[in-house]
Parts: C-alpha cells; sequence; structure tokens
C-alpha cells in the first residue's frame, strides 16, 4: 500500500497540469451551482424576513377584497368579534429621487394596536416620538442604516411618488435595531401611522389588511368563523403565512429551472473529471502492472485511485465555494431583477452566506467526483500484469466498450422518454426524464463520432492529404482520450443549441403574441414595481383630457387587481373593450365569437392559458372568486394565449366586474387614434397634459411599449445566457484537457514522426487537423441533440413549468452556431497542443524510446 501511495504521489506532482485541470472541473462546476443556490436563497430569505418582519407574530389576516375594505370593519373585528390582539394595516410601494432604483415599502399601522405584533413597535414611544409620528401629517419612521444612504436626518422632509404622484414625508424617527433579520426586514421600509400612510397612498377609510393573533385550536377556529361573519363578503381570513407561501411558490418553477441549469455545468464537469482520472490511469499502465507483479492486490490500486480523486474533489470543492460566492454576487442582481420583472417586488441587500448551500455544493463535488473515477480506478484494477503494459488491449476494450455504451444510452433515452410520457405535470420529473436522455445521447456520441469519422475520411483525405488521413484514424485509434471529450463537447454544444433555440421560439412567439395584442395606438399607465403589469388608478380627469384628445377615435380601460379563491390569490382584470381591441386574443379553447359574446354579455369570464393550465379549466369550467356577495362562480367561456405572467389572469368584462366589485378605479388605458394620426406626435401631446410635477404617467406608443415589453424579455433569459457560456467554458476545458492528454501521450510517435522527416509546420497542421475534425464531427452530432433537445423543453419542461404553449422556430443558424461553436471551440483548445508539439524535440521524444 504504501509503495502504490509513493507512487502515485511523486506521479500526481510530475505532471502538475493535469492535476490542475481535475481541480478546475471540480472547481468549475461546484461554482456554478453555489453561485445559482446562493443567488435564490439570498432572494427569497429577503422576501421572507422582509414579509415576516412587517406580519409580525399575527397568527391569522384579514385580507381586503378589491378597493380594500372599510375602517370600520377594524372595530368589528376588535369590539364586536372581542380579538383584542388585532392591528390594521395599509401598505404600499414608493420611489424616492434620493434613493435612485430602490422600491421602498410603505407600511401604515396603528402605534396603539402594534404592541403584540412587531419586533419594532417598542421603539414607538421609545426611541422614537410616539406624538409626532400620529400627529404628523407625512410623518415616517426609517432605519438608520436607510436614512444614512438617503443623507437623512430627524426633521428632513423629502419627497416621493406613489404611483406616479408626488407625496412630501417628512423624518419623525430613525430605528437603530440590533437583531439582523429586523435590519434586513426594515432596510427599504418607510413606517408610518395608518391614517398618514392612507393619505400618502390615495387610499382614505380604506384598510388592506387586519393582522390577528387567535389561540391555537377549536377555540381559535371559533374566534376565526366570528370575525369572518363580521368582515365584508369581498374580503377573507387566512393563515398568517399562507400568501407569504403562495408568492414564495410563485418563483419555483423559475428557481427550479435555474437549478437544472446549474447542474448541467457539474455534468460536464464530471466529464472533464472523469477525461483527466483515466488518462492518468492510462499514462500509468506500466507503473501499475509492476506494482501488480510486486504483490500490490487490485483493491489497493482501486483505494489508490479513489484517494487521489478524493484530494482532488476536496480542493476543488474548496476553490468552487470561493468561486461560487464571488459568482454569485454578480447572479444575485441578475436573479432579483428578474423576480421584479415577472413576479413580485423584491429587494435583496448583500448576499448572505448559507452552511446549508455550501455544503450541498462540497458533498455535490465531492461525489460527483469519486462517481466520475470509479470507471479509472476499475481500469487500473481490471488489467491482468502481464496486459497492463500493452496500450491496444485498452484501445481494443474501449472499442467494444462504446457500443456497450451506445447500447445503453439508447435505453437510457427510451426510458426518459418514458418518464416523460407518464409524468403529467411534475416538473422535477420533466427535468429527470430530460436528463436521462441527455445522459443516453451522451453515451451514443462516441459510436456516432467514429461512424461520422469514417464517413469524413475521404474529404479528410481529399483536402489534407496524408495529415488528414493520419488525423482521422488518430481519433479512431485514441478513444480512451477523445471519446469522452468529443460527448462532453457534442453535450454542451447541443445544451447551447437547444437553449438558444427555445429562446429564439420564445421570443418570435412573443414577438407575434405582441403584434396580436397590442390593437390600441397609445398605452397610458402609472409607474409600477412588476414590470410584466400595471398597478396604481389613473386619475378621472386625466382619463376624460386623454379621451377628448382631438385625434382620439376610441379607447378600451384596463382594471387590474388581486382577488381570494379557492386555489389563492387570483389576477383578476375588467376590461371595457373598443371592438377594435376584441381582436386582441388568440383563443386555444372555444370559438372566438363565442367567448367574446358571452364576455360582452356578461355570461362567462375568459382565462389565460397558464391559469387553465395549473387549475385544470376548459371551457365550461367554473372559476371561483370572493366578490363582495360572498364566493361567486363564473363559467369559462374561453381559453387565450397570454405571456405576460406564468401564474395566469381571469378576465371579465368591465360591466361583469362592477356588478360585484365597488371599485370604478382604471389602472391603464388603451387609446385607438384616427387615421393617418402620428402615434409620437399624440404621445408628446397627451404627456403635455400631465405636470410632471404633480404625477407621473407613462404615456407610450404601441412601439415603445412593444420594446420595452421585449427588452423586459431579454433582461429575464440574460441569467440563462450566462450559465450557458459557464456551461460551454467547463467543456472547452474538458476538451482543452483532452488535448494536452493526446499530445503527451504521443510525443514519442510525433517525435518518430519528427526523426523520419516531418516539420514543424506539418506537425502543428496534424494536429490542427485532428482538433478540427474533433470539432466538426461534434458540432455536426449536436445538430439534432440540441433540436431535440429544444423540442423536449419547449414542449415538455417549458409547458409543466410555465403553463406555456410555444412556437418552435429553427432558422438556418442554428446549424451554423452549432458546428461553428465546436468547431471554433476545438481549434481554439488545440492552439496551446499543436504549438506544444510542433517544438518537441525529436531527440527529447525518443530518448525513452
Amino acid at each position: 500500500m504504501t509503495l502504490a501511495r509513493s507512487a502515485s504521489a511523486r506521479h500526481l506532482f510530475r505532471h502538475p497540469g493535469q492535476l490542475a485541470l481535475c481541480v478546475l472541473g471540480v472547481a468549475l462546476g461546484v461554482a456554478v451551482v453555489v453561485s445559482i443556490d446562493l443567488a435564490i436563497q439570498a432572494s427569497r430569505t429577503a422576501f421572507r424576513v422582509s414579509t415576516e418582519t412587517v406580519s409580525g407574530r399575527a397568527t391569522h389576516q384579514v385580507i381586503a377584497g378589491p378597493g380594500g375594505m372599510p375602517d370600520s370593519t377594524f372595530a368589528k373585528v376588535r369590539i364586536d368579534a372581542g380579538v383584542r390582539e388585532s392591528a390594521p394595516v395599509v401598505e404600499g410601494f414608493a420611489r424616492a429621487e434620493v434613493l435612485p432604483g430602490v422600491s421602498l415599502r410603505v407600511l401604515g399601522v396603528d402605534p396603539l394596536s402594534e404592541g403584540p405584533f412587531r419586533a419594532f413597535s417598542t421603539a414607538l414611544g421609545g426611541e422614537v416620538d410616539l406624538s409626532a409620528v400620529m400627529t404628523t401629517p407625512g410623518g415616517t419612521v426609517l432605519l438608520d442604516a436607510l436614512a444614512a444612504e438617503a443623507g437623512l436626518a430627524l426633521s428632513d422632509t423629502f419627497q416621493v411618488r406613489v404611483a406616479g404622484a408626488p407625496v412630501t414625508l417628512t423624518v419623525v424617527g430613525i430605528l437603530t435595531q440590533e437583531d439582523p433579520a429586523v435590519r434586513s426586514g426594515l432596510r427599504n421600509v418607510l413606517l408610518m401611522d395608518i391614517s398618514a400612510a392612507q393619505v400618502a397612498l390615495g387610499r382614505s377609510g380604506s384598510l388592506d389588511r387586519i393582522d390577528l393573533i387567535l389561540p391555537e385550536g377549536g377555540m381559535g377556529d371559533e374566534i376565526a368563523a366570528q370575525v369572518r361573519s363580521r368582515i365584508p363578503r369581498s374580503a377573507t381570513i387566512v393563515a398568517a403565512g399562507t400568501r407569504t407561501a403562495a408568492m414564495s411558490g410563485m418563483i419555483s418553477s423559475f428557481d427550479l429551472n435555474l437549478r437544472a441549469l446549474s447542474l448541467l455545468a457539474m455534468v460536464f464537469g464530471m466529464f472533464l473529471i472523469y477525461n483527466a482520472l483515466n488518462f492518468s490511469v492510462i499514462q500509468r499502465r506500466e507503473l501499475f502492472g509492476r506494482l501488480r507483479t510486486l504483490g500490490v492486490t487490485r483493491e489497493d490500486l482501486v483505494a489508490d485511485v479513489l484517494r487521489e480523486a478524493l484530494a482532488i474533489a476536496l480542493i476543488g470543492s474548496a476553490i468552487g465555494l470561493f468561486l461560487g460566492v464571488f459568482l454569485g454576487r454578480g447572479l444575485v442582481g441578475l436573479v432579483t431583477q428578474t423576480i421584479n420583472d415577472l413576479y413580485f417586488v423584491v429587494s435583496v441587500d448583500g448576499l448572505p452566506i448559507q452552511a446549508g448551500v455550501l455544503l450541498k455544493g462540497a458533498l455535490l463535488g465531492v461525489g460527483a467526483t469519486l462517481l466520475s473515477a470509479l470507471p479509472a480506478a476499475r481500469l487500473a484494477a481490471d488489467a491482468p500484469p502481464r496486459v497492463a503494459q500493452m496500450r491496444s488491449v485498452v484501445e481494443q476494450d474501449m472499442s467494444s466498450l462504446i457500443r456497450r455504451a451506445a447500447l445503453t444510452g439508447v435505453g437510457l433515452s427510451l426510458l426518459g422518454g418514458v418518464v416523460l410520457a407518464l409524468s403529467s405535470e411534475s416538473v422535477l420529473v420533466s427535468l429527470g426524464g430530460l436528463f436521462l436522455i441527455m445522459l443516453g445521447m451522451a453515451l451514443v456520441t462516441p459510436l456516432a463520432m467514429v461512424w461520422g469519422i469514417r464517413t469524413l475520411f475521404p474529404l479528410t483525405r481529399s483536402v489534407a492529404g496524408i495529415l488528414g488521413v493520419m488525423a482521422a484514424r488518430s481519433v479512431q485509434t485514441s478513444l480512451s482520450r477523445t471519446a469522452p471529450a468529443v460527448a462532453a463537447l457534442v453535450v454542451a454544444v447541443s445544451v447551447t443549441v437547444g437553449l438558444g433555440t427555445m429562446i429564439q421560439s420564445f421570443r418570435g412567439t412573443l414577438v407575434s403574441w405582441l403584434h396580436n395584442t397590442l390593437q390600441a395606438d397609445v398605452y397610458v399607465s402609472l409607474p409600477s414595481g412588476v414590470a410584466s403589469r400595471a398597478d396604481g388608478t389613473l386619475p378621472d380627469d386625466l382619463l376624460a383630457d386623454f379621451a377628448a384628445h382631438p385625434a382620439v377615435v376610441g379607447s378600451s380601460t384596463y382594471r387590474g387587481t388581486v382577488v381570494a379563491g379557492p386555489g389563492g390569490d387570483t389576477r383578476l382584470v375588467a376590461l371595457d373593450l373598443d371592438p377594435r381591441g376584441e381582436v386582441a386574443f388568440e383563443f386555444l379553447d372555444g370559438s372566438r365569437v363565442d367567448a367574446m359574446n358571452a364576455f360582452r354579455r356578461s355570461q362567462g369570464v375568459i382565462v389565460s392559458e397558464p391559469f387553465a393550465f395549473r387549475r385544470g379549466l376548459e371551457v365550461g369550467s367554473k372559476v371561483q372568486l370572493r366578490t363582495e356577495a360572498g364566493p361567486t362562480d363564473f363559467t369559462v367561456a374561453g381559453v387565450f394565449s397570454d405571456y405576460a405572467s406564468d401564474q395566469g389572469v381571469v378576465m371579465m368584462s368591465r360591466s361583469t366586474y362592477d356588478r360585484h366589485w365597488s371599485d370604478p378605479g382604471v389602472t391603464s388605458l388603451g387609446l385607438f387614434l384616427a387615421d393617418g394620426a402620428s402615434q409620437e406626435q399624440v404621445t408628446r401631446e397627451l404627456q403635455a397634459l400631465i405636470r410632471p410635477e404633480d404625477l407621473i404617467v407613462s404615456v407610450r406608443s404601441n412601439r415603445v411599449i412593444r420594446d420595452a415589453s421585449l427588452e423586459v424579455f431579454d433582461r429575464t433569459f440574460q441569467i440563462t445566457a450566462v450559465l450557458r457560456l459557464l456551461a460551454l467554458m467547463v467543456a472547452f476545458v474538458g476538451v482543452l484537457g483532452a488535448l494536452m492528454a493526446l499530445q503527451l501521450e504521443r510525443s514519442r510517435e510525433l517525435a518518430v514522426l519528427r526523426a523520419n522527416g516531418l516539420t514543424p509546420g506539418q506537425v502543428y497542421g496534424l494536429v490542427t487537423s485532428q482538433t478540427g475534425l474533433i470539432g466538426l464531427v461534434a458540432g455536426v452530432l449536436a445538430v439534432p441533440m440540441g433540436v431535440m433537445l429544444a423540442a423536449l423543453m419547449i414542449f415538455v419542461v417549458n409547458r409543466r413549468s410555465f403553463g406555456w404553449t410555444l412556437r418552435m422556430e429553427i432558422g438556418p443558424d442554428v446549424v451554423i452556431q452549432a458546428v461553428g461553436l465546436a468547431l471554433v471551440g476545438s481549434l481554439l483548445a488545440g492552439v496551446y497542443p499543436a504549438w506544444k508539439m510542433s517544438r518537441t524535440s525529436p531527440a527529447l521524444g525518443l530518448r525513452e524510446e
């Protein structure tokens, strides 16, 4: 055992390049996984801490319906129902010029009712003057860190914008909380007396919710029933945390898909590790043969190789954890921006380093490395001493192995297809099936490479002559080195092509959908914290002024809100459509004529595809929503395409909405212009009707809002592009490692060729031809594999993750992209080995012959 350890240690120290490649493979894989996990956990933790901080110790919450609930509801709950531990709350979002780019959460509370609820409430009347909070118009309390960032002190005034309207606030208190969780939760909160917050948010006389502390068990249920009988029928009582969990669950598919992409880098890293360790064993076949003759057992050799792998795993994982934290600081901004664009406002302050994420990354790195080392350990132990030194035996075994691997790959691909077919909705199981198919195709790749090179053999002979023939044959006779490298490169390029095709298809579908949906010429809305939807209420006088413009010949109004239903909160939109706006809907289920007739006559609602998919709805199904008359069923008249939200939306006519809710507001406005009117000119004239110092309103032409929507889409997929690049980098390193290994292995062969008259330039050409051939074959093989992956992601994984039906678009650039990536990557990876080989002295290479 000591002899084997000493020999192995000597070998590793004599080949630091190979050791570095192994460590790099582990480090890159661990870094990508850890960085994504840290970024996702940071955004989730920030949202949870913020929500829990403002919710405090409440066990239940009374949630208002559209338009809020009257102040008198609080008295009914506290006095009539006898719930003394209750507190009214209003919430909203604002932006301030002193804090550019920061979404501020306005939290209005009743200081006299706050005692039992929020941890920071003890500061009211303590370090903060309670009378100033309750009597100062626009009085607000903020955290010391936020005050320092904004440059504010006690008694300072500053201006914020709430739904575009200016509001002046006064600093009446600065909190100096010591609890890190409380500080994080209050990071961007403006704490106000509830009456001042109602004025600032434009909700005088209205509450958003009432927090409650109820006893557990039957008594709590009885009190909850009493509360339910005294609140408006449009309101609902839920357990605290229910809405938070629902909102957190909104991004579960998004998180899962990101994690799946990050694990691809670890898979590519396993190819790299397998490549390097396998070659390390092949290099030492003579040494292992001698050790076996000296009495070293197979078990000792297996243990020796696994010890090497463990050392590499520990070093690589340690470096990967460090790189992951560094990379996570950059990725957290992309993850947070995507959540803000598509789901809800979340503010991440720094990147908390969670021990669980680091432990997961380390275990994944160690486990993947040891798993990748098993074939190498078996290779070291299986060959008898007599043939352990024969390279031909290794390659002969490899030739038969790739045939068995191809059969296994076909079986795994078929199994993956069965898993996809049997898993009707599970995203996790779908990703598992997709992984099985990818693994199966990777195992088929080496045999496909051999067939591809044989097919290209006449071409290489006619183009590159004898050097081309030698290059082609050397690839086939070094399968133990080239097969894993080509498999890693093909998988990486195919994933890149697959993701690129999916994104291109998604973008093409979105462009077509926007063209159909954006029927109006000019759109008017207020600033919103979430880019994918409008919020707030437009002033009535502004609506009248805009509709009276001489160039405006028609308009559609939009009212967006959230209502309670059995499946949780539901996004509801009320539409008063101009006839020209009715063509905006593309129905996937139900007739356009029948659906729109039912819509206009208040005989039904239309729902988006994601909403119908998540709830199993079709035409004729019932959707229950909580109205002011209590839970009410609405008939689904049609299911339409919608890519604005993966949670879905219910749409009804404005007349239907007005019958069930007392909420006359308008969230946004679409204006139709007379023929020949310039959208840009009318937009400028409408904007001139607004005094920026009084109100900020977004007035955008059809073209501008289309471009803005595509900008949000492109921003959403930035993180996917980053992960594609990282995965390709890992595969590139794998090819580099394989070619470097070939350089070391073929040094004697090339020395013989040099001694027989091959010039350095010809050696360079030989190596370049070999790498180019590897890249060409890998690129060609990646095309069908990438298209298949794209189809599975578009029609299976994406459908089950987000509920969207996309049109697959495969442009001619897919072939160019795949072949170009693989070819350029291989040629670049072969530059240094080619240079090194061409400069190798024949005498030095032949010294050991």
